[in-house]
């Protein structure tokens, strides 16, 4: 962005509003000011019961009654101290006793205070039994004044707010702190303008924050929670507009070459491009074409080609007297990119060789463990340009990587990085030019998504498969079925016996560990339901047990998981590739990077503990070669069962784009880029992708129009500071620029 905000957090410090108990309870929910504490919403509402003559009123009932207070009397607890207050109410019919059990003098004056005899109250309550009388009693209820009109009726049955709390944080405190804060609301900072809310026919903020904390109904709660989901969506979309406008006004290296190494190239492809790599494939060498810097996003599902149609626009970028360099998350997947490129590439990749193709590059990978003597001539290479691919992880971020020439970046995984990561790349074009940066994802995003948490990026989608892979079946194995897991095993050690190689994966890596948590599934209001299962079991422990199963007798088994030294975890690799072993039991470390095309077999265990992305990956890791692949998802939940239909719906599902809409569906939009995904997504507090597809599509269109006409924002300085808050919110060290 152009230039820094104002923070819409200048605003008032509920030190200053509160007290000191509210400001506290605000705090720690990370609320410290009062734009924040406006736009902290109640989880939910609760509706009192309908209002009841107290003759109807039966025991163990909810009920919310108008009564007049007719007497108050004091006595002492016999069995502890403090006091017992009884009011008697009357609703000029039958009279009720109102009981509350009190250890403090001063609470019993407080009650005393507000129920003076003859004060016409609503109370709201469980009707409880005193069994010393035997009569009905309402123990603590809720009360307040009542006013006998119809705006008195209407605010007595009013929805309360139920906010989120935390421990010796009571509901009242949370509800006075944001009363207080609603007599400053026309202060609030309010970054939608005025005329767009207007079209949009949303309440002005501070009328919508009032309903949000105080409605009359539910219908004026929607109607002011309809502001904070637009405000938000618009905020995030004006955040995409400005890095759109910031690339258009940003020089970069125009590639426009097209030979030699693109042509020489795709001569040498042992396999004939799908109709749908050459289009997503012009449709990037278009994007890089341009002289300012293109942002797109390649997503294709696993085995589409997104890695070749990459390959392609890094030799274009080489072709044009540049470099390109192609990040990715582990070294695992680094080196596996690095083999596959120089591999695709043979002579082509041998520049300054007597082996190397006379126009031919040089391939270089860099990675953090890399030995010093290795990683002194990448240095240099990259440095003199002599590397016109470069490959590696987050080492190639760190200052000490300087690039002759960088004019293409492409990052694998991107879910793995944050937006920080693509900005900092852009700082490593030369001649204050801005490389191009493409990021691919094997988990595809679906569009209302997409607009929500990549939406400053062209979504280019590859929707069909190459062809040249085997494939993959799958299928749910109940453990409750004891002749189906045996079967499960059984066909593991066929395929071991066929020659072929078998992977196990387990959601943690010793039992005597506290266990990984499930994912949540959201119910039907949307809430995350946390799951109960069985404990998961472990790496250590199954290899164990599998290398006791009969099914199994001699298989070679060896384990990977993050604990182990690099140099170990690298050495069980080989020997899975040397074909040294026959079965590896894992983590979800292969889950990206690992190549066996030998290995026909994937069991998941606990399968209903992993998202739905891991297991699309997971099962991706097999069917890669000539050998058709079989994945198993085994679990322990009952048939028929939420999970039991889940996992079958991920079992038939097609392809990853329509695993992409069933984690929309099951999960929301949490998991679809990632554990560690993009810092804008993670932090949505009131925007919802599925339900609020039309309002992102409406707020993407009044944003981007804002921002065409003030790009830096500065007719408008409220959305730039709730951009410059929204930015700290999602990573504190996030570039600006």
């Amino acid at each position: 962005m152009a230039r820094r905000q104002e923070s819409a957090r200048g605003s008032m410090p509920l030190t200053e509003l509160l007290s000191t108990k509210e400001s506290r309870a605000m705090a720690s929910f990370g609320v410290r000011d009062l734009d924040t504490m406006m736009r902290f919403a109640p989880r939910r509402y609760v509706s009192p019961a309908p209002l009841r003559d107290l003759h109807e009123v039966t025991e163990g009932e909810e009920v919310s009654a108008i009564v007049s207070v007719v007497s108050v009397r004091e006595r002492t607890m016999r069995n502890r101290p403090g006091s017992v207050l009884e009011a008697v109410v009357s609703d000029g019919v039958e009279d009720l006793t109102l009981a509350f059990f009190l250890p403090k003098p001063h609470m019993v004056q407080w009650h005393r205070s507000r129920l003076p005899v003859g004060a016409h109250i609503v109370v709201h309550g469980t009707v409880g039994r005193n069994t010393y009388r035997d009569e009905l009693q309402i123990a603590h209820p809720v009360y307040e004044p009542f006013e006998d009109t119809d705006d008195g009726r209407l605010f007595a049955q009013r929805p309360r707010p139920v906010y989120p709390l935390r421990r010796n944080i009571a509901q009242s405190t949370m509800r006075s702190a944001t009363e207080k804060g609603l007599e400053f609301a026309e202060h609030l900072s309010c970054p939608v303008p005025a005329e767009v809310l207007a079209a949009r026919g949303l309440l002005p903020l501070p009328q919508a924050v009032r309903r949000v904390h105080t409605p009359l109904t539910l219908e004026e709660a929607r109607a002011g929670m309809a502001h904070l989901v637009f405000e938000e969506a618009f905020v995030l979309q004006a955040i995409f507009a400005q890095r759109r406008a910031q690339d258009e006004r940003t020089p970069a290296p125009a590639l426009r070459a097209d030979g030699p190494l693109q042509g020489a190239f795709d001569a040498r492809l042992p396999f004939e491009l799908t109709a749908g790599q050459r289009e997503i494939g012009d449709q990037l060498i278009r994007r890089i074409g341009r002289d300012h810097p293109t942002s797109a996003l390649l997503q294709g599902d696993v085995g589409s080609g997104k890695t070749v149609i990459a390959l392609r626009a890094m030799l274009r970028a080489v072709d044009s007297g540049h470099q390109a360099a192609l990040l990715a998350p582990t070294e695992v997947l680094a080196e596996q990119h690095h083999r596959t490129i120089t591999g695709l590439l043979g002579d082509l990749a041998r520049g300054g060789q007597l082996d190397g193709h006379p126009d031919a590059t040089r391939v270089r990978l860099l990675t953090g463990s890399q030995r010093t003597a290795g990683r002194r001539q990448t240095l240099l290479d990259v440095t003199s340009g002599e590397a016109g691919i470069v490959i590696g992880t987050h080492a190639l971020l760190t200052e000490s990587v300087e690039f002759a020439s960088l004019a293409l970046v492409v990052i694998d995984e991107q879910h793995r990085f944050g937006v920080d990561h693509r900005r900092r790349l852009r700082t490593k074009g030369a001649l204050g030019r801005s490389p191009h940066v493409v990021v691919m994802t094997a988990t595809p995003i679906p569009r209302t998504a997409a607009l929500a948490t990549v939406g400053d990026l062209d979504v280019l989608t590859l929707r069909e498969s190459p062809g040249r892979r085997a494939g993959v079946a799958s299928f749910v194995v109940h453990e409750e079925s004891p002749r189906w897991e045996h079967r499960m095993w059984e066909r593991a050690g066929e395929e071991i016996a066929a020659g072929r190689q078998v992977f196990v994966v387990c959601a943690r890596i010793d039992e005597d560990a506290e266990d990984v948590p499930a994912p949540a599934v959201l119910d039907e209001h949307g809430q995350a339901q946390p799951p109960t299962l069985a404990p998961a079991r472990g790496v250590t422990e199954t290899a164990q047990r599998l290398a006791e199963r009969p099914e199994l007798a001699g298989a070679r088994i060896g384990v990977l998981h993050s604990r182990l030294a690099t140099e170990e975890k690298q050495d069980v690799m080989d020997r899975l590739v040397r074909g040294e072993l026959d079965l590896l039991v894992s983590t979800t470390v292969i889950e990206v990077g690992v190549d066996v095309p030998n290995a026909s077999v994937m069991i998941v265990l606990d399968a209903e503990r992993f998202g739905v992305s891991q297991l699309h990956q997971l099962r991706g890791r097999v069917g890669r070669g000539e050998h058709a692949g079989i994945a198993f998802l085994d679990t322990r939940a009952k048939g028929g069962s939420e999970h039991s239909r889940h996992l079958q719906a991920i079992a038939g599902a097609a392809d990853g784009f329509a695993l992409a809409e069933l984690d929309l569906e099951r999960r929301g939009a949490g998991d679809l880029v990632g554990e560690e995904q993009s810092g804008l997504q993670r932090t949505l507090k009131h925007l919802d992708v599925i339900r609020d597809a039309a309002v992102i599509e409406q707020a993407r269109q009044d944003a981007f129009a804002v921002i065409a006409t003030d790009p830096d924002l500065a007719a408008h300085p409220a959305l730039g500071g709730a951009i410059a808050d929204r930015l700290r919110d999602a990573d504190p060290d996030v570039e600006r620029s």
